[in-house]
């Protein structure tokens, strides 16, 4: 089969074989990236484009590292799978370890798993187990608080407690019921709220709720700081401290979901920290490996550890695992990413990246079509509008984000929009030059798309 032939071959399985995630394949055009290299992904003609979304928010130091690289040969040849049911290996002992040192303070068991919604249902199902197993068992508490437009995973457990009507509504009689509160968001604000009252505004919805119904409720899932999936919506100043304080004092446990949020991309290595926060259980994923292979984590504090313990007639375990929980390649390349944030000091170097993104950010706000700019570290989305003064949206089906990005592409950026929200969310070793192209390539593809 020659070349063209081959490709030809390759484009048509793509279409008509593979089904890919989120994605209309009757609409669908092949992009076919054959290698990578640091914040560059090269298709099968040798085009270059600079990853501009961290191949979807998970790629942290770059692709092929060597560091990252030479970790997963290394494992290869001592062992490439070890299950944990019943069984452990070093490299995955190890991670745990490191983690438990690296999160908020409390949180010191860790419970591996292959993917964010994973992490997440592993979360719901302790948070569910705890209450009729804890010292002083609640088992009335079978509900959870979550937020509107959150997002945290695909599987059931995770879909109940997201709640982006588009891509999960047809699944609603499936779900599990929750107590949902409105995001908080600062710009679609309710009437009488501003940007100054709004923390204290949503504060107050979640403290009445739970003042009421908090004998009900298991736990509050959050994404800290901003709503990703939502169209990185930030959240106001102080919100998730208050969210601590609040389900601290009406004794509801804490899910944090930093799948996306964690790893640095925030600013600091996770949101949590951005406002001293612990929660009781952590949800990590993405990053966690460097964007290299599939593995998540839930960590959890003692007290829910403790919970779980007893004989084994007590039937106190967590029936819950999968397959490759903890698998040794994906621990040694996220052992090999933390070993890199330490060695590059990744975290000290974001703070110019943070600032020109916030340069980039500040010139595209005056747009004409661009209704809000928000940033959170090196996680930023642009809000493309019909009217700016109304805040009205462009209809969905004219795909104004797609637009853009297509544009960017054929100026050799590859971004994946959130609708009409044009996302930013390079790799962490991105750099000031590549990082202008990024903006740059925005820039012109939102001028041609709202034209």
């Amino acid at each position: 089969m020659g070349m063209t032939a081959a490709r030809q071959a390759l484009e048509r399985w793509d279409r008509e074989v593979v089904w890919h995630a989120f994605t209309q394949m009757a609409e669908y055009e092949p992009l076919l990236i054959e290698r990578a290299h640091g914040c560059t992904l090269v298709d099968i003609d040798g085009r270059e484009f600079l990853d501009g979304v961290s191949n979807l928010w998970c790629n942290i130091h770059g692709h092929g590292h060597p560091r990252l690289d030479q970790a997963i040969r290394e494992q290869l040849d001592r062992v490439a799978h070890v299950t944990s049911l019943g069984l452990s290996n070093p490299t995955t002992v190890t991670l745990a370890k490191r983690l438990t040192e690296l999160v908020p303070s409390g949180l010191r068991h860790v419970f591996f798993a292959s993917d964010g919604s994973s992490a997440i249902e592993v979360a719901l199902k302790m948070a569910f187990q705890y209450w009729r197993q804890c010292a002083n068992p609640c088992p009335t508490k079978t509900k959870y608080v979550a937020f509107v437009e959150a997002y945290h995973g695909d599987t059931l457990g995770s879909v109940s407690v997201g709640g982006v009507a588009r891509f999960h509504e047809m699944f609603r009689p499936l779900l599990f019921d929750v107590i949902r509160l409105p995001a908080p968001d600062c710009y679609r604000l309710p009437p009488d709220v501003t940007r100054e009252t709004a923390c204290e505004h949503y504060l107050g919805l979640l403290e009445a709720t739970l003042a009421e119904q908090h004998d009900e409720i298991a736990a509050l899932v959050i994404e800290p700081l901003i709503q990703a999936a939502a169209g990185m919506v930030t959240h106001p100043p102080g919100f998730l401290r208050g969210v601590r304080e609040l389900t601290q004092r009406y004794g509801v446990l804490l899910i944090a979901d930093e799948v996306a949020t964690g790893f640095g991309r925030t600013g600091r290595m996770f949101a949590c920290q951005q406002e001293q926060v612990s929660p009781d259980l952590l949800c990590l994923g993405k990053g966690l490996t460097g964007g290299y292979l599939p593995m998540s984590a839930t960590l959890a504090t003692s007290e829910i550890w403790q919970s779980f313990l007893g004989r084994y007639a007590d039937s106190r375990t967590f029936y819950h695992g999968h397959t490759f929980t903890g698998n040794p390649l994906a621990a040694a390349v996220a052992l090999a990413t933390l070993d890199v944030f330490d060695d590059e000091q990744t975290l000290l170097g974001l703070a110019p990246k943070v600032s020109r993104l916030a340069e980039h950010l500040s010139r595209l706000a005056d747009h004409p079509h661009v209704g809000d700019v928000r940033q959170c570290g090196l996680m930023a989305g642009i809000e493309l509008v019909q009217d700016r003064q109304t805040k009205r949206p462009y209809a969905w089906a004219e795909k104004r984000g797609y637009r853009v990005c297509d544009h960017a592409l054929e100026q050799g950026v590859w971004l994946r929009p959130l609708g009409n929200v044009v996302v930013i969310m390079p790799p962490l070793a991105i750099t000031l030059d590549e990082l202008d192209r990024i903006c740059h390539a925005v820039e012109r593809g939102i001028e041609r798309a709202t034209s």
